[in-house]
């Protein structure tokens, strides 16, 4: 599918973004709590898929896991840019999904089942790494920003951030695994 948006094939493009427009917008939401925000992100991704797609590498990782890092870094660099509307420091909690942009009952389903998975995932990381994996991907902190927070040293924060990936990377890998 990648192969054909590379040769602006536009049916292969709709194709894609009717597939993986709802998670890029959930994790873009969970990182920026902002509808509108989030949305401009899902914008900004896919536009840069229309343009790179030809960049685009089958070994390293699935088309799934190529569009979450996009929308990862799109959502962190949002998130930096308005730095100056602060985010609550204490507050890691789980924010809802929202369902204004799943079609079907099914995709709800199959969304929920992922996040239950993704969630179980996480919860199963040791609070140390967990929170700071935490602090990294959906707060958008430097790892000097981190080890500063949490008063550790900045080789403590790397690995345990390393460690959590490897873990996390472990248990979703069967998630992960399918091309597109």
């Amino acid at each position: 599918m990648v192969t054909a948006i590379a040769q602006q094939q536009e049916d292969a493009f709709e194709r894609l973004y009717d597939r993986y427009q709802t998670l890029v917008y959930h994790l873009a939401f969970k990182v920026l709590n902002s509808r509108e925000n989030a949305e401009e992100v899902v914008y900004e991704v896919f536009w840069q898929v229309w343009r790179e797609a030809a960049h685009y590498d089958v070994h390293r990782g699935s088309v799934g896991a190529w569009l979450t890092t996009l929308a990862r870094s799109r959502a962190i660099d949002a998130l930096r840019a308005r730095r100056n509307d602060p985010i609550p420091e204490d507050d890691l909690e789980t924010h809802p999904l929202s369902t204004d942009l799943i079609e079907s009952p099914e995709e709800m389903m199959d969304l929920g089942q992922l996040a239950g998975i993704v969630r179980a995932a996480l919860e199963s990381l040791p609070a140390e790494q967990r929170l700071a994996l935490e602090l990294a991907f959906f707060r958008g902190l430097t790892h000097a920003e981190i080890a500063i927070r949490l008063q550790e040293p900045l080789g403590t924060i790397k690995t345990r951030i390393r460690a959590a990936m490897l873990r996390l990377q472990a248990r979703l890998r069967p998630l992960l695994g399918g091309t597109s």
